[in-house]
C-alpha cells in the first residue's frame, strides 16, 4: 500500500508540474489577482481533476465507453482557450490592483481552472487508462482500498502543488515591473494559443 501511495503521489506531481494551460491561467491570475487568485485557479483545476479521478477509479469501463465525448470536450476545450488566449492579450494593455474585488477575481480565477480541466479531453484518456498504472505498480486485480489508496496519494500530492505553485507564481509576479507584467500576459496568450491550436489538431484527426 505504501508503495502504490508514493507511486500515485509522484504520478500526481509529474502530471500537475508539467507546463500546460492550468500553469499559464495560474500565472495570468496571479498577476491580477496575486497568490490568492493563483491558488484559486489550481483549486478549481484539481476540482475538476477530482471529477475525472472518480469516474476513471470508479469505473475504468465506463470511461472507456465514453469515448465519444473526446470530441465534444475537444471542441469546448479549444473554444475556450482560444477565447482565453484573446482574452489574455487585450488584458496585456490593461493595469490591475491586486487587492481590487478580490472576492470576484478568486472567483473568476476557481471558474477558469475548473473549465480548463473539465473540458480537457486528455484528462479522460489520462484516466480510462488509470488501470494501467495500477498495474504498473504491482497490482493486478485492484480492490476498492487500491483504487482509495492510489487517489488519495495522487490528490494530495496535487494539492500540495496547488499551494507550493500559486506561491511560486505570485513571489516572481508580486516583484514583476508593469513591463514585465504585460510581457507575462503576451507569453501566456501565446501559450494558450498554442494549447487551442494542438487541441484543434486533435479534434481534426478524429473527424477526419
Amino acid at each position: 500500500m505504501l508503495a502504490l501511495f508514493l507511486a500515485a503521489a509522484l504520478l500526481g506531481l509529474v502530471y500537475n508540474a508539467m507546463p500546460g494551460a492550468v500553469f499559464a491561467e495560474t500565472v495570468r491570475q496571479g498577476s491580477r489577482g496575486g497568490y490568492r487568485a493563483a491558488l484559486a485557479v489550481q483549486i478549481g483545476s484539481l476540482t475538476g481533476d477530482a471529477l475525472w479521478a472518480v469516474l476513471g477509479l470508479a469505473g475504468i469501463g465506463l470511461l472507456l465507453q465514453l469515448e465519444w465525448l473526446r470530441l465534444p470536450l475537444g471542441l469546448a476545450g479549444t473554444g475556450y482557450l482560444l477565447w482565453l488566449a484573446w482574452d489574455t492579450w487585450q488584458s496585456a494593455g490593461r493595469k490591475y490592483a491586486l487587492d481590487l474585488d478580490p472576492g470576484h477575481c478568486q472567483k473568476r480565477a476557481l471558474r477558469a481552472g475548473m473549465l480548463i480541466s473539465l473540458t480537457n479531453p486528455h484528462n479522460l484518456a489520462f484516466w480510462a487508462a488509470a488501470g494501467s498504472a495500477l498495474a504498473a505498480a504491482g497490482i493486478q486485480e485492484p480492490q476498492p482500498l487500491d483504487y482509495a489508496v492510489f487517489f488519495t496519494g495522487f490528490m494530495l500530492c496535487s494539492l500540495l502543488w496547488c499551494f507550493v505553485c500559486a506561491a511560486l507564481v505570485a513571489r516572481v509576479v508580486r516583484s514583476s515591473s508593469r513591463r514585465w507584467t504585460a510581457f507575462l500576459h503576451k507569453a501566456c496568450a501565446f501559450a494558450f494559443l498554442l494549447f487551442a491550436l494542438a487541441a484543434l489538431r486533435d479534434v481534426l484527426v478524429r473527424l477526419l
